[in-house]
């Protein structure tokens, strides 16, 4: 059965170019009457068209027009119809940061994950609360991020985080260069779990705290937990699934 196709891509002009082509060859019906979103670029525009559609509960197919595609599916002009019939589907809860600054406190969300990061030559010193409790009383660092499942393989793997398979009920803590305590590597938090952030010397050692592609600066306390209320769902090839693709990222050499 064919499926009511709404076409977006990202200012590269390959994306661009293949924009033009698909809705030449496939009609375009429109965000408000289609059936699924097709969007064409790489990993970050993926992230940008999820908080873009937010809340029109449609799902979102990707084509790789871009680096790494992680979060993509191949693209081919052909057959486009035959492979979202049979496409499978992987739904994602983002994390909701609260990041508090002089200015205030803002909201943001993250598929991916929320970090901290130093802004200066200084070292970061951090405390955290899992759950109201201190776990950790002062942690120096460049900093810390929490990762859901299907940002486990991005920013939380480079930073030597643990990858989660996409339908675990957990989420990854993971230190960015910790200097102190130098051996810690991080911990597994239960998806309920509340994480809180307190910035230590936040004068002298400004931290910033980034929400996929939203950063607030200065920040003084950071609060992040999943956000339940909120699904998206993403359409991959069959075979080529996202917790299939996330088992396999463990076994590259």
């Amino acid at each position: 059965m064919s499926k009511a196709i709404h076409f977006v891509a990202s200012d590269a002009p390959d994306a661009q170019a293949a924009l033009k082509i698909m809705c030449e060859r496939y009609r375009d019906a429109g965000v408000d009457n289609c059936d699924v979103i097709v969007a064409l670029g790489g990993d970050g525009f993926m992230l940008q068209t999820l908080h873009t559609f937010l809340g029109r509960d449609k799902p979102i197919y990707g084509m790789n027009l871009g680096s790494v595609g992680f979060l993509m599916n191949e693209f081919r002009e052909e057959a486009l119809q035959e492979r979202l019939d049979a496409a499978e589907s992987a739904k994602i809860h983002p994390l909701r940061m609260k990041a508090t600054n002089k200015h205030g406190t803002g909201e943001a969300l993250a598929f991916n994950e929320v970090s901290l990061l130093r802004q200066t030559r200084q070292a970061a010193k951090i405390r955290i609360l899992v759950d109201d409790k201190v776990r950790t009383q002062e942690l120096i660092c460049d900093g810390i991020l929490v990762s859901t499942p299907a940002g486990s393989t991005a920013y939380n793997l480079s930073a030597h985080g643990p990858i989660l398979p996409i339908d675990a009920d957990l989420l990854a803590l993971t230190p960015i260069s910790a200097f102190r305590p130098r051996r810690w590597r991080g911990a597994l938090l239960s998806h309920r779990a509340r994480v809180r952030f307190e910035i230590l010397e936040a004068g002298k050692r400004p931290v910033s705290a980034v929400a996929d592609d939203l950063e607030v600066r200065d920040v003084t306390s950071v609060d992040v937990a999943e956000d339940r209320s909120i699904a998206s769902t993403m359409l991959f090839d069959a075979g080529h699934s996202l917790d299939e693709r996330i088992l396999a990222e463990q076994f590259i050499d």
